[in-house]
Order: C-alpha cells, then structure tokens, then sequence
C-alpha cells in the first residue's frame, strides 16, 4: 500500500499534475509564524532603516537614490494610521506570512500533496532568512514576497497557459520592481530557464504580453533614474565596493549556506536541487536556473550575503515534494525536528527575544537586531545638548538613521531644531536655509571630515548605550560635535556633505 501511495505521488509530479494546497496546516504554519513575531513585534524598538522609509515617504518621489518608490510609499501610509511602529512591523509579518502560504502554493504547483506542502511552509517559517527579514519593514521583506509570488505564478501560467494567468506574473513583477530591482535577477533566471527547457511556452503571447506589463509597471523608476543619472547603478556600486566586490561575496557564501539558509535545512534545498534535475522534476527546472543565475550574479555583482535568499522558496518546496515523494518513517520524524532545530536558531538570532545583552553578542550573526534598540536614549542625549544651543541651531547628522530618528522621535522629547544630513537621499533634498555659522553635527564623524567645512570643531559628547550595549553609533564612536567658522555657505559645502555610503 506504501509502495502505491509513493508511486502515485512520483506519477502526478512527473505529469506536473498540481495539487490543491491544504488550506488548513498551512494556515496554521503561517498563524503560529505570525504570531510569534507579533509577540515580540516592537519590544526593542525601530530599525534604522525603518526611519528612512517613512522620511522618504514624506518625499514622494518616482524614485530615491538608493531604492525604487514603493517600501517609503508603503511606510508613509502604515505610519500615517497612529504615528507610530506597529502598523510598519504588521507590514512585515503580513510579507512574511504571504511567504510562508506561497511557498505552500508553489509545493502544490509541483504536484506536492499535504506533507510536501506544510514541509514547505513550516521551512520558510524556520529559515533564518525569511525569520530574520520579517523582523522589520522594508524592501528586503517585500523582495522575499515577490520572489515567492513571481514563482508560484510563473509555474500557474506554464500549467494553465493562458493569458490572464501569464499577466498575473507580469503584473506582479512590476509591482516587485518598484520595490526592488534584484527581481529582475529572478526575471533574467526565468526566461533563460523557460528558454532552455520551457520554450514552447516563449512560442505563445503570454509571457510577452507579461513581459510589457512588467516593464510599463516599472518604468517610473527607471525614468526616474535616467532623469538623475542613474542613481541607484551608483548606490549599487558603492554597495558592491563596500562587500569588497566578487570576492567578498563569495567569502560571504558560507554565510548563506550555514546561517541564512539554516542548518538543519541545508538537506532540504539540496533535495531540492536533486529533484530539479531529476525526470520527476524537468517540468519545473527552470526554477534551478533562477537559482544558479541568482547566486552567480548576486556573487559576481558583489551583492549582501542575503540577496540570494529568496530564491530557497524553489528550492525549499521542490525538496519537499521530494521528501513527500520518500515516504519513509524516518523522515517523519526527522523532519519535523530539523525544521524545530531551524525555527529556535532562526527566532533567538533573528527576533528580539533575547536581553540586549545577549543580543550585543550576535551582532556578528545578524548586526540589525542591535540596529532597533537604542534610539530613544540616543534622541534624548541629543535634545538635552540642543536645548542648551541658540534658537535655529541646525542639527546635521551623519546618516539617515540618525537624522530620521530625531525627526520622527524628537518632538516627544521637545526637540525642535531643524534636522538634515548629505546621506543618501537627504543629499537630494538639498542643503537647510541660512547660514551653517554655529551647527550641531550628531553621528558617526571623523574629526578631519568635520574640519574640511568648519575650522572649529568641538566635541561635547560621545554617542552612548547602556554599559556592554553595542549598536553603530556606539561601535564607531558616534558623538555630538559643535561646529563654527564654516568654510563658505551652506551651497558652497554641499558637494563636500553629500555622500552615498
């Protein structure tokens, strides 16, 4: 009876018969992700990067130095409904739940049943990547939604061949694109996988028509970016240089391998790969192309160690179908428990769950943790030296985290003095008015930057977190300088401010 059963399950995955997903299991994997997150969902505070978001959403514009317009459009939005955390961070759990029943779908559009597909859900739940990402809003969260969508329906439209079903893909990729431009790595790994081994599907209008939709959808960032130029091929360099380029991303695979994508779960991605290559798997091998083109071009671009991740969602749900495939009572029970194993790692390095502390000592795993605890003491410390300054005194900061938490969390500590920084697209938005003779200078400086724009420069205090906490501005000896005697007007120093970094 065993026999039959996994005959029958290696029958429909070679026919590419798809399976309806069991809405039940699944859903409660993606309830149990949801809520361990909204358990701790604000309990250090915002992320750096969380501040900039919502800034650049007060800037609405069709693109940004460093990002397309739809994570500050969304911020703007979720930020707008009381002014505070919560409604970005029900944002990111809401990305990272869509993850988890995608990656169920995509199991199904590979003809797993039940198992294959809560397999795959409670994977993407445990995997430190998506755990780790979903710990606040941003384009990276958003990226592994889209990533996720654009597989399902691309696998949709190969099944059912339709038009509609092919412009739900294209659609869905412009969208991805206003987020963020890695999905076109997917895109490109796609049409040469469909080229390859699904070219009689190029033979029909479909996937062009999806192509044309995806590039009118994203072609306000790119006017954009012509328009400035280019930008964001700038960001990305200095990003690429900042990794020490190809190489430094590969000495960052291990990383990928061992931490992003989970220990215990390293087994399932490379059952994955196997079943790709296999018989049972050539309809959907496409998919391991995007895989391939995805860690070569993000290696060979210099892209982040977690760039690649998203494309884990193939490789998780078609090494599940393959373990459903199995059927063997150690994988039963085996399973269940590398994925347990995974989902502990993933929550304690990955969520605020620890004291602070504890999380100052994985900051070499995951350095974003210690990134959302500390900004209220640091908002503090500078309102308390501003509140001693003359009246208009401008506050210039260093980067874009400090400048948007003294935006967005000053006026509680009665701070009223303008805010601005050269960091990024603070530099876009031009210079403050006046005249910059006496400016409080708050962040991470070096002393001789300071001195190229004022001859006296003066430190009040360095940057603090409680004793044995450890976050950026701490690391890098933040502190708050006093700057007078400025060399030339604000204009005339501006080109020296500005900095992408």
């Amino acid at each position: 009876m065993a026999e039959t059963g996994v005959l029958l399950v290696r029958t429909r995955q070679a026919t590419g018969e798809w399976q309806r997903i069991a809405w039940r299991p699944v859903s409660a994997v993606a309830a149990v992700t949801a809520l361990i997150h909204l358990a701790v969902a604000t309990r250090y505070g915002w992320n750096r990067d969380e501040f900039y978001y919502v800034i650049c959403g007060r800037h609405l514009a069709w693109g940004y130095v460093d990002q397309p317009p739809l994570a500050p459009l969304l911020a703007r939005l979720a930020y707008a409904l009381d002014n505070g955390l919560l409604p970005l961070r029900l944002l990111a759990v809401a990305a990272q739940t869509g993850c988890v029943l995608l990656a169920a779908k995509l199991a199904a559009e590979f003809g797993g049943r039940r198992r294959a597909q809560v397999v795959t859900a409670a994977a993407i739940a445990a995997c430190p990547a998506f755990e780790a990402a979903a710990l606040l809003f941003g384009t990276t969260v958003l990226d592994q939604l889209a990533w996720a969508a654009m597989f399902v329906l691309i696998a949709r439209a190969l099944r059912l061949g339709t038009v509609r079903a092919w412009l739900a893909a294209g659609v869905t990729a412009g969208v991805g694109l206003e987020n963020k431009q890695t999905l076109a790595v997917l895109l490109i790994g796609a049409a040469a996988g469909l080229w390859w081994f699904r070219r009689d599907a190029l033979r029909a209008r479909g996937p062009w028509l999806a192509a044309g939709a995806a590039v009118l959808l994203a072609s306000p960032d790119l006017v954009w970016n012509a328009l400035h130029g280019w930008p964001q091929l700038r960001m990305s360099r200095v990003l690429a240089a900042q990794q020490g380029g190809a190489l430094g991303s590969l000495a960052h695979l291990p990383e990928l391998v061992l931490f992003l994508a989970g220990p215990p779960l390293i087994v399932l991605w490379l059952l994955g790969t196997r079943w790709l290559a296999s018989r049972d798997g050539h309809g959907h091998r496409w998919v391991l192309v995007v895989v391939v083109v995805a860690v070569v071009a993000f290696t060979a671009g210099g892209g982040k160690p977690y760039y690649p991740a998203p494309a884990l969602v193939g490789l998780f749900a078609a090494g599940a179908v393959r373990v459903e495939a199995a059927g063997t009572a150690r994988g039963r029970i085996g399973w269940p428990a590398a994925i347990a194993v995974s989902a502990a790692i993933a929550v304690l390095v990955g969520l605020p769950v620890l004291p602070p502390s504890m999380a100052t000592r994985l900051r070499p795993l995951n350095a974003n943790l210690m990134e959302t605890y500390g900004w209220p003491q640091f908002v503090d410390q500078v309102a308390r030296v501003a509140a001693t300054m003359p009246p208009g005194t401008v506050i210039f900061t260093s980067n874009y985290a400090e400048a948007g938490a003294l935006t967005l969390l000053g006026p509680a500590d009665g701070l009223r003095a303008p805010v601005y920084s050269g960091h990024t697209s603070y530099g876009e938005w031009g210079p403050p008015p006046g005249r910059p003779d006496t400016v409080l200078c708050v962040g991470v400086w070096e002393t001789r930057y300071l001195r190229q724009n004022w001859s006296r420069v003066t430190e009040i205090a360095p940057i603090r977190l409680a004793p044995g906490l450890r976050n950026q501005e701490t690391t890098e000896h933040g502190a708050i300088y006093t700057c007078r005697q400025p060399h030339g007007s604000w204009a005339q120093m501006w080109p020296r401010l500005r900095h992408l970094d």
